[in-house]
């Protein structure tokens, strides 16, 4: 229900940042995403990803990189969309400030990410973690501070939200979630 409602907020042309096996394409809205580009680093992913975009209408482009390198012009995408992925990418400030590239100046970031816990308790056991997470989920760091690296990688948070997704473990399941826009560029 979360993915569901957090995906809906993404209009226009899309990117999606780490689209995996295609868990958010049914959460689209296909009157309101006139083109979702799909960029994920892993051909097996991409492959799985397929059979869901099967079951849709959306006009979808595979584009097969990592997400610090985003192929489309500049101020090209009326919204991108980012779910438990910016967690997992080795150079997020590099991704980042591609994504605000292609932003267009009233585009959007739409964001669902495990994160660093707003308790102290919890923070403890996620950096007691992290190397387990890190090795099982192909490099996911459960202590990002997310809102802070988006304000860092140059993005104003509009919105956000934080829950745990589940009461056990904490550690694992702490989610952050909203809107971005990107910086007044130079």
């Amino acid at each position: 229900e979360l993915r569901r409602s957090v995906i809906r907020l993404a209009q226009g042309r899309v990117l999606e940042i780490g689209s995996g096996a295609g868990a958010n394409f049914t959460h689209y809205d296909p009157a309101r995403v006139t083109k979702l580009y799909a960029l994920e680093p892993n051909p097996n992913m991409m492959a799985l990803a397929e059979g869901e975009r099967r079951r849709t209408k959306l006009d979808v482009e595979y584009l097969e990189l990592p997400g610090e390198r985003i192929p489309l012009q500049d101020r090209s995408i009326d919204s991108v969309v980012s779910t438990f992925t910016l967690g997992t990418i080795p150079d997020v400030l590099a991704a980042l400030q591609g994504m605000r590239r292609v932003l267009k100046p009233e585009g959007k970031l739409v964001f669902l990410e495990l994160g660093l816990s707003s308790e102290a308790s919890v923070r403890r056991w996620q950096k007691c973690w992290e190397p387990a997470a890190y090795w099982l989920f192909e490099g996911l760091h459960l202590t990002r501070d997310i809102p802070s690296i988006l304000r860092e990688g140059g993005f104003c948070i509009e919105s956000l939200e934080t829950k745990y997704l589940a009461a056990f473990p904490k550690s694992w399941t702490f989610c952050i979630w909203g809107t971005a826009r990107a910086q007044a560029r130079n």
